[in-house]
């Protein structure tokens, strides 16, 4: 963490007497100069960077439900997690309560996802401005952000990147607990390592490998599995009329039963495609608190559709 550095100002309680007496000058310029040096160690203590003690918890602000989910796992007791779009909000459209502003000015770590969420892009740069001393963790360093889609974190292999990005970001503001840091992050990425097999198991023996996700979420993991991902919506628009029909076409083509729409959104905007090619609407959350559960559910939709 980097504290604002702030001198202490200089007290004017100490002044030369207008008549000094000879026999008091020695006595009196050592005083001062004592006095002077205790006023500079004062001034400067609050300069240094100080280490983040071991009884300290770290307030992490995180932009999203998984990312609250990933800085949790890797810092347990030692971080007091906050998350900026709270369940049921839309990281397209969310803004910032004076409540969460407040929490901003007072954290010691921000976690962004770095993929280009419109959160991040429409409020970072002012959620900084609101802490400069926060420390910025980029959970998307070392992952390629493919076609503008920045839902980089549904895919186990990209979320446990980002859980390691998560844990080199806390160790370099808390380096004391870097073993209890890499400990859990072991002890994570074993529970991914898990759900990857999972996914595995269910997606493997499949002959058709296409679902419809109204909002285009799961293309990383459609990637990942190498599945094919059919959007209903497009570039964050509304579908047109004729994507409309190339959705019932393809949804045709591919036997499709379900319409996934995330719980962000009323499933109610995907009921007149499902009613036109007679198939069910289904929730499929990509905003999860409990990441490794929730992708589980996602592989059993899924695998429900391939069947």
């Amino acid at each position: 963490m980097n504290p604002v550095m702030t001198g202490l100002p200089m007290p004017c309680c100490f002044r030369r007497p207008t008549k000094p007496s000879h026999t008091h000058h020695s006595s009196t310029t050592i005083l001062l100069a004592g006095a002077l040096a205790v006023c500079l160690l004062a001034s400067t203590a609050g300069c240094t960077n100080p280490r983040v003690e071991e009884t300290d918890t770290i307030k992490v602000i995180a932009t999203i439900l998984p990312l609250a989910d990933f800085v949790q796992q890797v810092g347990g007791e030692r971080v007091d997690v906050t998350v900026m779009v709270p369940p049921g909000a839309s990281p397209h459209v969310h803004e910032p309560t004076p409540g969460q502003m407040a929490d901003v000015s007072k954290a010691d770590v921000y976690v962004k996802v770095g993929s280009g969420v419109e959160f991040e892009i429409t409020w970072l740069d002012k959620l900084v401005e609101q802490n400069r001393a926060m420390h910025i963790i980029d959970c998307s360093e070392g992952i390629a952000v493919v076609g503008g889609d920045p839902h980089i974190w549904n895919s186990p292999a990209n979320a446990s990147k980002m859980v390691e990005n998560t844990c080199e970001g806390l160790v370099s503001v808390d380096p004391a607990a870097a073993d209890h840091y890499r400990r859990n992050l072991e002890g994570y990425n074993e529970q991914l390592a898990e759900l990857d097999s999972y996914m595995h198991e269910r997606f493997d023996g499949a002959t058709e490998r296409h679902f419809m996700m109204y909002h285009p979420s799961f293309g990383y993991l459609a990637s990942q599995y190498d599945l094919t991902q059919i959007a209903v919506e497009r570039e964050g628009k509304s579908p047109t009329p004729q994507v409309l029909r190339d959705c019932v076409d393809l949804a045709r083509t591919h036997n499709l039963d379900y319409i996934f729409v995330g719980s962000q959104m009323s499933p109610f905007e995907a009921a007149s495609l499902a009613e036109a090619i007679n198939a069910e609407t289904a929730l499929m959350d990509p905003l999860p608190a409990d990441y490794v559960a929730n992708m589980r559910d996602v592989a059993d939709a899924i695998a429900r559709e391939l069947e």
